[in-house]
């Protein structure tokens, strides 16, 4: 099968979240507020780490980049879907698909990469807290978001090149506010079994392999945490720990709910509005956590906001 000579298609439709009229200016205002909140807070946080010297420090590094690409995440999706609405469309191109679909599994998978990045830094900062300023080097925090950025970029490359070697026919509407890669795929007209595989296969690694560190890290965490005797000791030591801790709890949470209550329920529109927790409400969270539980971060903050004003 040559790619793309036998798609017959040159767009499909958003089904989107809801086909009520009178629902869209809610679902406009209530996604253009979440998106807006998950933005701001997001630069918000990169504009602390970069402007303040005392947050130069891999464990903000790692931050900044969690941000940055919860950032792109999210614009990935939803400016699409408040275009449509906006526009009373349901429109978006194959080429337009393929590009979002690309973007999305890039940033998604950054994301998962990034937290488990973020989990060894605390790992070493807790467990070997003496050699912390050897082992967490700049070149080596560098090279760490650099190889998740590779990773990111070889699974969304491969996933969207075999996408494009599918072929369409007539049923173009996918029930979801964006081009999810299973649901698409789900539309081809030719044989889908091979992307099946891979898209099962890349999946399971990848996320198997970031769980598995992630775990790994709190597990040694944990244990190190049981072995000091003071009480104030083990509060210091989880606290430094305790914001990836709830990022990293409502990440894989929100994941694995939208998927496990996918596949009881077998319904496409539940799946999307489920999916809303990890693609929006997510994202726009993660500011507010590191915010609220991080004293470093609300000064830097209240200081860039004051310099903003002035």
């Amino acid at each position: 099968m040559d790619p793309g000579n036998n798609t017959r298609i040159s767009e499909f439709l958003l089904l989107g979240l809801s086909n009520e009229p009178a629902l869209q200016p809610l679902i406009f205002g209530l996604f253009l507020s979440m998106y807006l909140i998950a933005v701001f807070g997001n630069l918000l946080i990169i504009l602390a780490v970069s402007l303040e010297p005392h947050l130069q420090t891999p464990m903000y590094f790692f931050l900044s980049n969690l941000s940055f690409g919860d950032i792109c995440f999210t614009s990935t999706t939803i400016p699409k879907m408040l275009w449509n609405i906006q526009m009373q469309s349901k429109v978006i191109t194959y080429e337009g698909c393929i590009i979002q679909m690309y973007f999305f599994i890039l940033f998604g998978t950054l994301d998962t990469f990034l937290l488990t990045v973020m989990a060894y830094d605390r790992f070493v900062a807790i467990c070997h807290p003496l050699h912390y300023p050897v082992i967490m080097k700049p070149s080596l925090c560098g090279l760490l978001v650099l190889a998740s950025w590779a990773v990111s970029v070889l699974n969304s490359l491969l996933q969207s090149i075999m996408v494009l070697w599918l072929s369409f026919c007539t049923d173009v509407e996918i029930s979801h506010f964006f081009c999810e890669v299973n649901q698409v795929v789900q539309l081809a007209c030719s044989d889908t079994s091979v992307n099946d595989t891979v898209m099962y296969f890349a999946t399971g690694v990848y996320a198997g392999a970031s769980l598995t560190g992630t775990l790994y890290s709190y597990s040694k965490i944990v244990s190190s945490i049981r072995r000091i005797s003071s009480v104030q000791g083990k509060y210091k030591a989880f606290s430094t720990c305790a914001s990836h801790l709830s990022v990293v709890s409502l990440f894989y949470c929100t994941i694995l709910g939208v998927y496990f209550s996918a596949s009881t329920t077998h319904t496409s529109h539940l799946s999307a509005v489920a999916s809303v927790m990890y693609t929006v409400v997510t994202p726009m969270l993660n500011p507010f956590i590191y915010c609220l539980r991080n004293k470093d971060i609300k000064r830097a903050l209240r200081r860039t906001i004051g310099m903003a004003a002035i």
